[in-house]
């Protein structure tokens, strides 16, 4: 098991949940993957969740902000590693972008902001100080991926290309735009159409499972919801995107191991 302890400037390197009812969200998503929970306080009145597998870290867990309006449903914010948010955020409102939260401290955590790109979706930046972020990744029940789910999929392209300095390929079987920072290949670009109904743009977060059945059956039973069943990614493997009790949407997907990147860090 190799144990991530730092990530290259411009890769993902957290994830984590704001929803409604913190309680519920930790029964669900300890069930589900075999998550532990370690609460901590923020100083402010309220308690950050550490998911947690073997005591190493994996994701987040918050309430929601007081001014959020009431039935907002829960959701997953996705975090790009970099020695310098402040640059970055910075870099926003001249590709287009907007500033929702600008550069703060997060006590002696790190410092974070919050982006909204020209597409509508949104995605935070963190700055490592002692939480440097997912100690676990790219392994069951752990982080794989990270998807721009957009409208406007070239508008998406080049937000990100002039912020964070990605380069872009695509997937040679599939006309799938695939993110890579330095040429590692770490995130996709999906264009939403009319079939996806009233999807907004946002950023989808893709956990690894060892049974994409098993953990279907599993998310209905802890009383989650199935938005798309179990389909076919050709040789990636396969699929699910479920919603927890809270509204919360995440991909689940079953990928074969030898098509899995090793976590930054690890031999290759």
């Amino acid at each position: 098991m190799h144990v991530v302890t730092e990530y290259p400037d411009g890769l993902f390197s957290w994830v984590d949940l704001a929803t409604p009812d913190t309680a519920s969200a930790k029964a669900f998503y300890s069930g589900l993957f075999g998550w532990e929970t370690v609460d901590i306080p923020t100083g402010m009145g309220t308690m950050y969740t550490m998911l947690q597998i073997d005591g190493k870290n994996v994701a987040g867990l918050g309430p929601q902000q007081p001014d959020m309006p009431d039935g907002t449903p829960a959701f997953w914010t996705s975090y790009v590693n970099h020695s310098d948010a402040d640059a970055i955020m910075g870099k926003v409102a001249e590709a287009g972008g907007q500033v929702v939260m600008p550069v703060m401290d997060v006590m002696e955590e790190g410092r974070m902001g919050i982006m909204q790109d020209p597409t509508g979706a949104m995605v935070g930046v963190w700055q490592p100080k002692n939480h440097m972020g997912a100690q676990l990744v790219n392994r069951p029940n752990t982080l794989v991926w990270n998807e721009l789910q957009t409208k406007d999929a070239a508008a998406g392209k080049d937000f990100y290309m002039q912020v964070f300095g990605w380069t872009t390929q695509l997937d040679e079987n599939s006309d799938y735009i695939m993110f890579a920072q330095d040429g590692r290949v770490q995130a996709g670009l999906m264009q939403i159409d009319d079939s996806w109904g009233d999807v907004p743009p946002n950023w989808a977060v893709y956990f690894h499972v060892s049974d994409l059945a098993d953990t279907v059956s599993k998310a209905e039973a802890l009383g989650g919801s199935v938005m798309v069943p179990p389909t076919s990614a050709g040789d990636m493997g396969s699929f699910a995107v479920l919603s927890d009790p809270q509204g919360g949407v995440f991909t689940v997907m079953q990928i074969p191991q030898d098509k899995v990147d090793p976590p930054p860090g690890a031999p290759a």
